[in-house]
């Protein structure tokens, strides 16, 4: 019998539910997969809109998971300072098959140390965070660097996982969970991106500071 890839993904109060969300309806819907909620504690870790995600696992329990997710969130800001967490990211990191994180888990990663030099992405507005942490920040929605992989804010996480899987399972795969989800994107509004959303409300979120990595509602 094949041992099943673990894939930790990290929960904490005030992350955005869909960074962790998004991805786990794409990998736990890949064969041999075992997903783990790790936590440094065990139990319900409120999301930034409170919605209650519970961590099964403690870090401690989980130290070398084959994969890797760390999600974002303005909560992310506070636990940049959390040296159980960095340690973990840091050290789980030295023996995975693929780490990932999602909008500005990134600069958790990159926090830990483990971005220096590396190519990545992050949400738009915490671009220039992620290269004063050591990053090369790159406006993609996705971006690979041997087997880091990074995507930008919230939403991205689905076609972050859906790549990851096309790699972890082949391309087949990747589609039928694709197609079981339904995942055809078709926006009613052009304002997915600063390019191409009206200029006042870049400045309007900018100034908010709703996805400031110190921001909060």
């Amino acid at each position: 019998m094949h041992q099943e890839k673990e894939v930790a993904i990290l929960l904490y109060d005030r992350m955005t539910a869909l960074d962790a969300i998004g991805p786990y309806e794409v990998l736990a819907r890949l064969p041999g997969v075992a997903i783990k909620f790790v936590g440094t504690e065990r139990g319900v870790k409120r999301a930034d809109r409170g919605l209650g995600l519970e961590a099964n696992y403690l870090l401690t329990e989980v130290p070398a998971p084959a994969i890797l997710l760390v999600p974002g969130g303005p909560g992310q800001a506070d636990l940049m300072a959390n040296q159980q967490v960095m340690e973990w990211i840091r050290n789980a990191h030295a023996g995975t098959e693929w780490t990932a994180s999602v909008c500005t888990g990134s600069l958790l990663l990159a926090g830990a140390g483990i971005l220096k030099g590396v190519e990545a992405t992050s949400h738009w507005l915490a671009l220039e965070e992620l290269g004063r942490l050591g990053a090369i920040p790159v406006r993609r929605r996705v971006v690979f660097d041997g087997r880091i992989v990074t995507g930008a804010g919230v939403s991205a996480g689905i076609d972050l996982a859906l790549e990851l899987a096309g790699r972890m399972a082949g391309v087949d795969q990747a589609e039928m969970v694709q197609l079981g989800i339904e995942y055809n994107p078709q926006p009613p509004f052009n304002a997915g991106d600063p390019e191409q959303a009206k200029p006042a409300l870049v400045e309007k979120l900018r100034l908010s500071g709703r996805f400031h990595r110190k921001g909060r509602e």
